[in-house]
């Protein structure tokens, strides 16, 4: 795809066939061998905007004092601890007998049994906010980043779910184990209490088996669709059997197993699973030795890896995968995903140190999903937030961001459907499917907003300060410089040297011919920030900054 043309090139359980390995051509050669070219600011700005959400300029001279190799060690040993959790700052009375009187504001409702819809309501909007200032916040790691990814993997709408202590409960099993085992965490989350009420699960009984679960955890978690996937539609008969009995207490917000509604008799499966018997047993312990029988059965495929390793690639690199990435980079990483017994870190840093990622071919080629253009951009910008005491504040003014996100089409923990966002799925569009006549003039409008007005609550303003950005920069008074260095923070692929020669002018120079008339303003501010030399530089940056943002290649990353 033409990364100049491509703004031109453009319920529920409802899925479409999963995307597949283009066998025809390959656009790269390169493999899983480890990267041993430059470590510049645009190498490690790569990476960042691949494994965080922006690259702040702070973050990017961090890492200049590391090699690759400890940089991407660090992107996957977060050290940070974990947020605090989401905390009441929504209205609902606090008087006692009121539906959600007990809590007081100001203080996490994470465990409090409320099961009025109101107050679950106001509870799911709150942690969507809390994400939104996560991710803002996050520390050098990948771990924000991976959390939404796992997220959406699993794909479960939290809309459906309907009860946001659930909703959080899952986000925070994921996230415990967002840089660990992948087979534990798709052990655990088929137990998860949001999982079973998405999927099902609670319904699913030895009178009466739901298929629901069973199809998902091979199709989507695990084995996929692919033509190494040959399980049948009886393995997923019997595989509902095996996940019998398992239920949610609505009054304690527990998982529970009920041995009386397990299906007890022998499940055996097709010759894609050797034609394997999960003996049935009967007592207390029958779900969780059934299900451990049943994971390990389907870990046992060589695809599951293939599959999984396949996911991350769309996610982290490139949405197409071609007969030579099969070959070079999804068998490999398998191999050591599988080899590690799943372990996620092992795989991920192999990919991130790979040739393959920091190929040229795998820069700037990906369309930014929202939360990387607004999270990102806010990010980059080096955005002034409130102090975290005042959450009132603060969750308003995520809660802006967040229905930004939901306007340019990405709802935190809501995709569309069970298979998490088409734009990592759906072929042949893929990622194109962000940009479109609707969310591409949203995004344009969100920055123009920001350079300009921003947002206010409480009296406390969010927007991009152009001046203080450019502030940060190593030679702001030399228009040349100026531009080069913000450029390669926001931007992945170069403007024409034409092109930056006529903003500058048009722009920084007032349509004046010589440097020197941005050079004198920038000084003349500098030696006497006086309103009117301000107000000089002020508005020919934002007016620099708003170009910027508008052209395509912003949407780049």
């Amino acid at each position: 795809m033409d990364r100049k043309d491509f703004l031109t090139g453009l319920k529920r359980k409802a899925k479409t066939v999963p995307a597949t390995v283009n066998t025809q051509s390959f656009r790269t050669n390169s493999g899983i061998n480890i990267y041993t070219g430059a470590w510049t600011e645009q190498e490690i700005v790569h990476l960042l905007k691949r494994t965080m959400f922006g690259a702040k300029k702070g973050d990017v001279d961090y890492f200049k004092t590391k090699t690759m190799s400890q940089t991407v060690d660090e992107l996957l040993n977060p050290t940070a601890p974990n947020p605090a959790p989401p905390i009441k700052e929504y209205t609902t009375s606090t008087q006692p007998g009121t539906p959600d009187g007990n809590i007081a504001q100001g203080t996490t409702w994470v465990n409090d049994i409320n099961n009025d819809g109101t107050v679950q309501s106001q509870r799911r909007a709150s942690y969507k906010k809390w994400l939104t200032g996560n991710m803002i916040n996050q520390d050098r790691s990948i771990k924000e980043k991976m959390l939404m990814f796992l997220i959406d993997k699993f794909g479960n709408e939290a809309g459906d779910i309907g009860n946001g202590n659930w909703v959080y409960r899952q986000q925070d099993l994921i996230r415990q184990n967002v840089l660990g085992n992948y087979k534990s965490l798709v052990t655990n989350i088929t137990k998860d209490i949001a999982m079973l009420r998405y999927l099902n699960g609670y319904l699913n009984q030895a009178s009466a088996p739901d298929e629901n679960y069973a199809r998902e955890l091979m199709e989507l978690f695990t084995l996929g669709k692919g033509p190494g996937s040959q399980y049948t539609e009886n393995d997923v008969k019997e595989a509902a059997k095996v996940l019998t009995g398992w239920q949610v207490n609505t009054t304690t917000y527990t998982t529970v197993f009920t041995s009386s509604r397990h299906s007890t008799v022998n499940k055996t499966f097709s010759s894609f699973f050797n034609n394997t018997v999960i003996t049935g047993r009967t007592g207390a312990t029958a779900g969780d030795l059934e299900l451990t029988d049943l994971i390990n059965m389907i870990f046992a495929q060589q695809e599951v890896a293939k599959y999984i390793v396949r996911k991350f690639y769309r996610w982290f690199v490139y949405y197409e995968i071609d007969a030579a990435t099969e070959t070079n980079v999804i068998t490999p990483l398998a191999d050591i995903f599988r080899s590690s017994n799943y372990e996620l870190k092992p795989m991920l840093a192999a990919l991130f140190k790979s040739e393959h990622f920091f190929d040229q071919l795998n820069r700037g080629c990906m369309i930014k999903n929202p939360a990387d253009h607004i999270i990102g951009s806010l990010r980059e910008m080096n955005t002034s937030f409130p102090v975290a005491s005042d959450w009132d504040t603060s969750y308003g003014l995520w809660n802006t961001f967040y229905s930004w996100m939901v306007l340019t089409g990405q709802n935190l923990h809501d995709p569309p459907n069970v298979s998490g966002m088409p734009a990592y799925y759906q072929e042949p569009s893929f990622h194109e499917l962000w940009i479109n006549s609707d969310s591409l003039p949203k995004r344009n409008q969100f920055t123009d907003f920001m350079i300009n007005s921003g947002y206010v609550r409480n009296g406390f303003r969010v927007r991009f300060d152009c001046v203080e950005f450019a502030k940060t920069l190593s030679n702001p008074g030399n228009p040349n410089d100026l531009m080069e260095e913000a450029l390669s923070i926001l931007y992945r692929n170069d403007l024409l040297p034409q092109t930056k020669g006529q903003i500058k002018t048009q722009i920084l120079l007032t349509g004046q011919q010589y440097d020197y008339y941005w050079t004198n303003a920038w000084a003349a501010y500098i030696s006497n920030p006086t309103t009117a030399n301000y107000n000089t530089v002020n508005l020919r940056l934002k007016t620099l900054f708003q170009y910027f943002f508008n052209l395509s290649e912003y949407q780049l990353a």
